[in-house]
């Protein structure tokens, strides 16, 4: 089992596609300059970053595609309920 300290940043990138997909999957994951990396790169896309420590320390024991699993669906949830209601600020608005 890997120990981390309280300051590592954690990060994991999530993709879903209800067409093959039963759950969300694990794409990105990684600690240090590989989550500043990960979190980077979805910003410069337009792709909105959610923050959770405790859920990114869950998530990132997951393999890269693997779904998470059912007892993280609620917190999930929640993740893209945020996204919905997420709005970019008009002068970071890509077209």
């Amino acid at each position: 089992m890997s120990q981390f300290n309280n300051k590592t940043k954690q990060a994991v990138a999530l993709k879903y596609n209800m067409n093959k997909n039963n759950a969300p999957v694990v794409i990105a994951s990684g600690s240090g300059y590989i989550a500043d990396k990960v979190v980077e790169i979805a910003e410069e896309n337009g792709v909105p970053v959610y923050r959770d420590a405790s859920l990114s320390v869950l998530l990132s024991q997951l393999e890269i595609g693997s779904e998470i699993p059912e007892e993280l669906f609620s917190s999930i949830v929640d993740i893209y309920v945020y996204f919905l209601n997420f709005k970019m600020p008009k002068d970071e608005a890509v077209e």
